[in-house]
Parts: C-alpha cells; sequence; structure tokens
C-alpha cells in the first residue's frame, strides 16, 4: 500500500517516448484528447497530435452520445436498517498494517424470496481479539418493504475475528447461493442449506497456519465440471510478534509521519486455488494448477472472468507494490501468468503500482472485457484496454480518470444513468488514520467518485452532479452492487471501516432496463463465467457474469442492462460456460429476465420503475 514506485519492469508500455507528457496532461483538462488516439486514420495525415486533439473538440459533440438520465445518488443506510459499525483496527492510529484493510460486502439473495441481501464482512481490534469478544458477522435480511434486519448469528453465520472479503456461488448446484469468507488466520466456507448457513471450512482442507491472510476470493468453474472453485489471494504471511513497529525505518513512515510497516519489508504471500471435489469438499491444487509458479506476492482484489474469449475463465489478481497478475486458463487444469506479456502488471510507464481493487466491464464495446484497478494516494486508478483478448493497453490518462489521484479501493463498473454504457465508481479513503493530524494536505476520509462513460473512450468526472451521497468523504474499502427493491435500478453498498455501511440509491429518470439472472444446468447453477451480448438500436452491449470483483467484494450475479430510451431489445445471446450457445429474440424492457440453461422460455417479472407516486420501489427516496 505504500505510495512510492518501484523499478520498471512492463513488457509493453504502450506510449511512444516523443509526446507523452503534453498528451496525458490535456486529458486532465479534457479527456476527449483521447479521440485523437483512437482516429488512427489521422496518423498519416500529417497533422499533430495536438491538431488532431483540436479536430476531436470539434467532433466530439457528434460522437458522444445522448445523456439517458443523469445519476442522482442519496444514502438511504440509516433509514433502510443498516446502522451497525464495521470494526476494524485503531480508529485513530494503526500499529500494524492488519489494522488498515478493512473489509468487503456481497449482495444474494441467500433466501430465495426474490429480495437480495446484503452480507458485510466485519473485523475486530486486538484488545477485542485477545479477550475473545470480536463482534459477529453481519448479514442484513431484505423485508422486502425497503428494511433490513441484521441476523446473521441467527442464519448460522458465527465465525469472527480478522475478516476480510466476500464472495458468493452455488458450489453445491442446489440452488441455493453458498459463501466464503476470507480470514486472517483460517478462511471461512458456508454451505447455504435453504437459508441457514452451515461451517463447511473443514471440507477446504486449510492447513494450520497462524500467518495466513486470506484477502480477495473468487467462486469460478476453471476445469469445466460443472462445479464451482475457489480461488484465494493472500496479502502478507503475517506475524505481528516480529513486524517492525511505526517509525522504525524509512519503510515505517510516510511524508515523514511514522505509520504501520508494510507492506514491503514484509514475507508475501502466494495464492491459493481449491478444486471442488463434490459433496463440499475441495482439494488444494495451487502447486499443480500452476498458481505458485509466479511467486510471492501482495495479493488483494480478485476477479475471475473469460478475457481473451476462449470459453475457459481466467483469473486477474490486483497486487500491492508487486506485480499484478493476470492467470491464463490454460484449459488442461493449468494456469500462466501472463500479466507482463498483457500489459496489465504494471502502469502504463512500467511502474510497480499498489493495486486494491478491480472491475471489469467492456467500456469501449468491441467485445471484450477491460481492466479497472484502483491505486495508492498520489497515483491514478489503472484502466486496461482489452485490445484484442491478448493485449492490454493502460489508457487511464487518455480516458479521463487521471484528475484526483485518491487512494482507491472498491471498483465497480455500473450504468448509472442507463444509457447501455458502463460508468465507472470509485470507493476511496486513506489507509493511514494518522493524516488527519497532519498537516500534508491528505485526508483519512475521502470521497467516492463517478465516472461518466461517453461512448468514445474517455469518462466525464460526474462526482459533484451525481447527488449528495458523493459529497460524503468516507473511510471506505469494500464497493458491492445489486438492484435490491426490484426496479432494476442497482442500489450499491460501500463499507466504511470503523462506520456503518452506506446504501446509495440511484433513480435515472425516464429510462428504461433489462435484467437478466442466468441458472445454469450443465453449468454451475450461479452461471459463473457466462458471456452476454444484447442487441439494441443497432448496439451490441456485453457483459459477463464473473466471480468476486471489487475490494473484497461480490456484487449480485444479475447483470443489469442500461436501454436508454429503448423499449425492447432485438436480441440476447448467452454463451454458457460449457459452451452452449442460446439466444432469445424480442425482450421487453424494464422486465427481470431468468435464462435457464438449455430452456427456450424464459422467465419474467416487470421492473418496478415508471409507476405512480403510490407504487413507487420500497427504497425510493
Amino acid at each position: 500500500m505504500l505510495g512510492s514506485h518501484g523499478q520498471r519492469g512492463n513488457a509493453k508500455v504502450g506510449w511512444a517516448k516523443v509526446g507523452v507528457w503534453t498528451a496525458r496532461h490535456l486529458v486532465l483538462l479534457d479527456p476527449t484528447v483521447h479521440v485523437c488516439r483512437r482516429l488512427a486514420a489521422w496518423s498519416g495525415s500529417g497533422l499533430t497530435c495536438l491538431e488532431r486533439c483540436s479536430l476531436a473538440l470539434v467532433l466530439v459533440v457528434g460522437l458522444s452520445p445522448q445523456i439517458s438520465g443523469a445519476a442522482n445518488y442519496e444514502d438511504i443506510a440509516s433509514q433502510a436498517g443498516l446502522r451497525v459499525p464495521v470494526t476494524f483496527g485503531n480508529a485513530t492510529e494503526s500499529n500494524y498494517i492488519l489494522e488498515t484493510t478493512g473489509t468487503g460486502a456481497a449482495i444474494f439473495d441467500f433466501d430465495r424470496d426474490g429480495d437480495s441481501d446484503i452480507f458485510v464482512v466485519n473485523g475486530t481490534t486486538f484488545p477485542l481479539a485477545q479477550a475473545g469478544k470480536s463482534p459477529p458477522l453481519m448479514l442484513y435480511v431484505n423485508d422486502g418493504r425497503g428494511r433490513f434486519t441484521e441476523s446473521a448469528l441467527e442464519m448460522g453465520l458465527a465465525a469472527r475475528g480478522w475478516g476480510q472479503g466476500a464472495c458468493v456461488g452455488d458450489f453445491d448446484n442446489d440452488g441455493w447461493d453458498d459463501l466464503a469468507v476470507t480470514y486472517f488466520g483460517s478462511n471461512v466456507l458456508y454451505r447455504n442449506q435453504k437459508g441457514r448457513f452451515v461451517d463447511s471450512s473443514g471440507g477446504l482442507g486449510q492447513a494450520a497456519d497462524s500467518r495466513r491472510w486470506g484477502a480477495g476470493c473468487a467462486f469460478l468453474d476453471y476445469d469445466q465440471d460443472g462445479l464451482l472453485d475457489l480461488f484465494v489471494s493472500n496479502y502478507v504471511d503475517f506475524d505481528p510478534e516480529n513486524t517492525p513497529k511505526p517509525g522504525s525505518s524509512g519503510a515505517c513512515e510516510w511524508k515523514g509521519i511514522p505509520v504501520m510497516c508494510g507492506p514491503r519489508g514484509l514475507p508475501r504471500a502466494s495464492n491459493q486455488l481449491y478444486r471442488n471435489l463434490g459433496d463440499a469438499r475441495f482439494e488444494d491444487v495451487s502447486e499443480t494448477a500452476g498458481i505458485l509458479e509466479a511467486g510471492g506476492r501482495y495479493g488483494l482484489g480478485v476477479v475471475a472472468a473469460d478475457f481473451d474469449i476462449d470459453g475457459d475463465i481466467d483469473i486477474y489478481v490486483a497486487c500491492d507494490m508487486t506485480p499484478s497478475l493476470l492467470y491464463r486458463n490454460n484449459a488442461d487444469g493449468t494456469f500462466t501468468d501472463i500479466a507482463s506479456e498483457a500489459g496489465v502488471a504494471y502502469s502504463a510507464d512500467g511502474q510497480l503500482q499498489a493495486g486494491m481493487g478491480v472491475a471489469v466491464a467492456d467500456y469501449d464495446g468491441n467485445g471484450f472485457l477491460d481492466i479497472a484497478k484502483t491505486n495508492f494516494s498520489g497515483d491514478l486508478p489503472s484502466l486496461y484496454n482489452n485490445e484484442d483478448g491478448v493485449f492490454f493497453e493502460d489508457l487511464a490518462f487518455e480516458a479521463g480518470l487521471g484528475a484526483h489521484q485518491l487512494l482507491g479501493w472498491g471498483a465497480l463498473f455500473i450504468d448509472a444513468d442507463e444509457d447501455g454504457l458502463p460508468d465507472l465508481m470509485l470507493a476511496n479513503g486513506h489507509v493511514y488514520p494518522e493524516v488527519d493530524a497532519a498537516d500534508i494536505g491528505e485526508t483519512y476520509r475521502q470521497p467516492t467518485l463517478l465516472f461518466r462513460n461517453l461512448g468514445t473512450g474517455t469518462f466525464q468526472d460526474v462526482s459533484d452532479t451525481a447527488g449528495p451521497a458523493l459529497q460524503v468523504p468516507r473511510p471506505a474499502r469494500g464497493l458491492a452492487s445489486g438492484d435490491l427493491d426490484g426496479d432494476g435500478h442497482p442500489e450499491v453498498v460501500i463499507v466504511n471501516v470503523n462506520q456503518p455501511p452506506a446504501l446509495l440509491k440511484n433513480v435515472p429518470d425516464g429510462t428504461n432496463a433489462l435484467v437478466l439472472k442466468l441458472v445454469g444446468v450443465e453449468s454451475n447453477r450461479s452461471a459463473i463465467g457466462a458471456r452476454v451480448e444484447v442487441s439494441v438500436g443497432g448496439r451490441r452491449l456485453t457483459q459477463a457474469v464473473v466471480g468476486g470483483g471489487s475490494y473484497y467484494s461480490q456484487s449480485d450475479l444479475a447483470l443489469h442492462f442500461g436501454l436508454g430510451q429503448a423499449n425492447r431489445v432485438e436480441a440476447v445471446r448467452v454463451t454458457w460456460p460449457r459452451g452452449l450457445r442460446q439466444e432469445w429474440t424480442h425482450l421487453d424492457a424494464n422486465k427481470r429476465y431468468v435464462l435457464t440453461e438449455g430452456s427456450a422460455e424464459p422467465e419474467s417479472t416487470p421492473l418496478i420503475r415508471h409507476q405512480e407516486e403510490g407504487s413507487r420501489p420500497a427504497l425510493a427516496r
């Protein structure tokens, strides 16, 4: 998490050395600079980059899509019942890195009542842990009328300690979503038995290791046997008894402030892959599957998705001050880290970054999933544009993401204005609470950012105009989204350190949407790894059902497609994880469809939107 960079090492930097500074810094003033680089036909015209950019400024009005419905987020957490603070470390100073990482969240309908619920990982403090008084996890049960009741213990979620991340998937294919929670110590696997959770952690066969620090996690079916496997990133092999104290060396200071030590100077950890054997039993195949060949890392956020569209799900890990990882699935039970060759291990300039969270989406409409990654204070987010499934280019500067350079954690691609283009939301908060007492121009609580996708390969910062919830600085960490009230507008949960979570409600006016819930039959029931293409108004919108994502979090597995003013989509095409391809045509907007693998007829229910005031959704503002 340290803000200084390491040595150069990226095999694919992307920019030529001539003119780099001018083009990159112009984009801070106007992101349309990126358009001139995308108009390849102009490259031989004799025009300079600046002249091409001037023409781009004239053309961008015609290239940008019409605004459908402006985002307007309000925080409704308190009135909805999300009032329990997340406990995590000392609120004013941190003696150990373990006190700083915070936790994640998951949105899923654990009880199958039709209303998605909210799970929030809880942590502890050193005094509470030593006294055996660590607080419980949090499961906010949705009553379908806009209120949530915390019921973790009643539902069997009894683990306590230094909780970290969460991921969701139906690993036993019984129709009830299961839950994995990572911890410093031993990770916990909960099997959902008709709305009650049973601790099935013994099935992971975890060896006793008091230094293990489970971080991000993701369910995925890497071997295409129809059973969800589990990947866990590990952060640091952490031993508090042998960790230096704040200020004890240069690695334990930041801008002249004594701070906790790490991760640099602490032992790196190795990631783990567990193969599902059935009957809630898993086998650690990290070595035989090639996961360990990349060596130790400081791994944090994880996402599992098919980046090269070869039908096999890959894994990306955002790493802190070590090269990030892209495990390519070799389709033979093994993986190879190709992050350096692909261009996603380092910054655009080949520098190490303190990667935290990760989000994926096809933001530019070329059919390939791109990667956004949050980084440390003083650095901008990464935006790895997936060119062809093989090579990526970090276009964060060119896309207009360089203005703030806050300390980012959770990341979401979310179509906030429902124009069919995935926008980017970033949750921020400093890692050092000590900065509030120092006069260095930094704050512990930081605003959440929203960047609107302009459809030109660039984004516009709309944080100041997207509602009051984005004006509130927070000590944010995890970030997850999902439709909690059936109106088709995904809500957003932000996990805050030593504060209650935030629950952001957004209702863009006059827009239409489509929500697709996929159910696998031959494939894993959660359909993780499925690819969906929606044809509407001459455009192709591509999404995927992914495992994990953001920072330590799992968004709802249902897919939300903003349609703008379109009342119907021409076609929905699904490529299921095990290869079956299906198409549904002429689906009406403003409905939630359940698409089942192998079934020709979708189930549908109307979304609760565009109604009279008396029948507004339960979570309406």
